[in-house]
């Protein structure tokens, strides 16, 4: 099968790298790609992706991003009689619109924070003022990871309010839960789901969790809580029949139980980074089963390794970059057992050279017998990866580290 992944950054090239294990996979090209990804596929830049899986007789293509999807990708592949992975635009609305997923998670009674939707930001803030502090501000739109503030004060709510606003022509100001955060994704056929491993992310920019909200700086893989987030899914289908594709839920896990804090319709970056590795199916197969409707057709096992990411960003992320900077001890890192490097941002300059080409530049994955063993092997080939002003967090998975040690001394 000739197979098209619409796409360029860490989660992508995590399911390029898996995909590219597929026997049934002939020929592998990805839109746009970076330069890791282009060890694996042949990187295209077309200016009609529907045209060209039309021309190159491509037989299925999976797509990575939320703004394709949202932008209604899936569609148009359909309107013209061409096989994709992902929801529809009016399904991928659960992620395109925080409004739209919150009136949905409401009528449908899944659990999820108390909120408020605003059409201006005078109402917004007299919300804020109302309600206090601590308060979560959200934008409507797509934000690229970067539309959410956890306020700690009603000054910096409104501020956060001025600031999300560039996103969209609404905002949603939520009650601010506390507890764990869990990553939870699920293959919807339509009529059915099957969970995938839970991932724990981390957003902020810096160790201890301190900093802006981030894309991801990392995650893990298996978390070491107990999540039930079946209940979730089902209530979901129950009000949104038809759904294919990926479905996404970061949930928060409170005293009273499991809340949907936000819906994505694609895979997570970079949970993906740490549940791919840990397949041990072909993904070619679910993909395909789920966008046709038959996922009860296939087994799902997977490994016993956990997996940790460790993702590398450049200097001054998730603010302004710089691009450009020469990456040295990818060969080494990538030498070591267990460790696979997926590229985020990154092409090759002029000279051959691979350069950061973006805010997160790399996601350093390891895959241990515990997550112990995991996180050690992914900061030894972080170790021995370079480039000027390479920015990571040292703290990735000690949540689940303090939750081991602890039920050891107890």
């Amino acid at each position: 099968m000739n197979i098209l992944v619409i796409g360029g950054g860490g989660r992508e090239h995590a399911l390029c790298w898996k995909l590219a294990q597929s026997r049934r996979v002939t020929k592998l090209f990805c839109a746009p790609g970076n330069a890791g990804i282009a060890e694996l596929a042949e990187c295209i830049a077309p200016a009609d992706l529907v045209r060209f899986a039309g021309d190159n007789r491509i037989d299925f293509t999976v797509v990575g991003p939320e703004a394709p999807l949202c932008a209604g990708i899936v569609d148009e592949f359909q309107a013209k009689g061409l096989r994709i992975f992902g929801p529809t635009r009016d399904t991928a609305r659960l992620e395109g619109s925080k409004a739209f997923a919150k009136q949905f998670l409401l009528k449908h009674n899944i659990p999820t924070a108390a909120a408020g939707v605003f059409d201006n930001p005078a109402d917004a803030r007299d919300y804020v003022r109302k309600r206090g502090a601590p308060i979560v501000v959200k934008a409507d739109g797509l934000a690229a990871g970067k539309g959410v503030v956890v306020a700690q004060t009603v000054d910096e709510a409104e501020r956060a309010i001025a600031d999300v606003w560039r996103f969209g022509n609404r905002v949603v100001i939520e009650e601010c839960l506390t507890g764990e955060e869990a990553s939870v994704m699920a293959l919807v056929d339509g009529k059915s789901f099957r969970l995938l491993p839970v991932a724990q992310d981390h957003k902020r920019v810096g160790d201890d969790d301190t900093g802006p909200n981030t894309g991801g700086m990392g995650a893990y893989s298996p978390v070491g809580l107990d999540v039930d987030a079946a209940e979730i899914f089902e209530r979901t289908l129950a009000g949104m029949p038809g759904y294919r594709g990926v479905l996404y839920a970061g949930l928060m896990l409170t005293d009273d139980g499991p809340k949907v804090l936000e819906f994505n319709c694609r895979f997570g970056d970079p949970e993906t980074q740490v549940v791919v590795p840990r397949m041990d199916f072909d993904l070619l197969d679910a993909l395909e089963a789920t966008a046709d409707g038959r996922l009860g057709s296939v087994q799902l096992q997977w490994k016993r390794d956990a997996a940790v990411c460790v993702v590398m960003t450049a200097g001054g992320y998730p603010g302004e970059v710089q691009r450009g900077d020469r990456i040295a001890g990818l060969q080494a890192a990538t030498k070591l057992a267990n460790v696979a490097v997926f590229h985020a941002g990154t092409k090759r300059d002029a000279a051959g050279e691979i350069v950061t080409d973006g805010g997160r530049v790399l996601g350093v994955t390891a895959l241990g017998e515990n997550i112990e063993a995991a996180a050690r092997q992914a900061y030894r080939a972080v170790e021995l990866i370079r480039f000027d002003g390479a920015h990571y967090r040292r703290d990735i998975a000690s949540r689940a580290l303090k939750r081991t040690t602890k039920e050891v001394t107890e």
